[in-house]
């Protein structure tokens, strides 16, 4: 299973537009190492793997006080409160797979969505369930809250830095390749072609 291949192209441009160090403009060393360099986070890994051993705990704490103080709030928090966990449950099942196959693989489409669910759409939903006290927050829910939140900032972070690792290794590699190209196959040169033809003008 992977991502479709026009948004695959979509996160791509994105990362290079984002996370493209402008100031590397050559390597400095070509052809040391670029090819053979891990650049896959260990803390963002470990990361990853502690969050899908919380995420179960994390999701039946929250069911489990949704339930009980139910009957206690508004007809609209309680329309609030389902409509978040649903959408909470299926984006930290695709977040989380996106960063594991981001991470592990260095795909940077993937671990690109992986950020941008992390930082727009995860990580709000986790702040507004644990600052918004009109949802007559528990302390159960407050403590499980702060470390999904403690959770997504590290990931955040972490993410961003892999990131910039994986864009600046592939425009290595590709200025690299251009190297190469042009040392396998040089450009004549131009001063030479024009003492060329003055010869055969002769």
């Amino acid at each position: 299973m992977s991502l479709p291949e026009p948004l695959r192209r979509r996160l791509g441009s994105f990362s290079r537009t984002v996370f493209t160090d402008s100031h590397r403009t050559r390597p400095q060393y070509p052809g040391h190492g670029a090819d053979n360099e891990i650049v896959s986070s260990l803390p963002l890994q470990m990361s990853l793997y502690f969050n899908v051993y919380f995420f179960p705990f994390w999701w039946l704490s929250t069911v489990v006080m949704l339930h009980l103080k139910y009957p206690v709030l508004s007809d609209y928090y309680k329309f609030i409160l389902v409509t978040i966990m649903i959408l909470a449950s299926l984006i930290e099942v695709i977040r989380l797979y996106l960063g594991y196959m981001g991470n592990l693989q260095e795909k940077v489409p993937e671990l690109a969505g992986f950020w941008l669910l992390s930082l727009l759409l995860q990580l709000p939903i986790i702040l507004f369930l644990l600052f918004n006290e009109g949802l007559k927050i528990q302390p159960l829910e407050r403590a499980v809250h702060i470390v999904f939140a403690l959770f997504l900032t590290f990931q955040v972070i972490a993410a961003f830095v892999t990131l910039k690792r994986m864009v600046n290794k592939l425009a290595t590699h590709f200025r690299l390749n251009e190297f190469d190209q042009l040392e396998e196959h040089p450009v004549p040169d131009f001063y030479s072609l024009g003492k060329e033809s003055s010869f055969h003008g002769w």
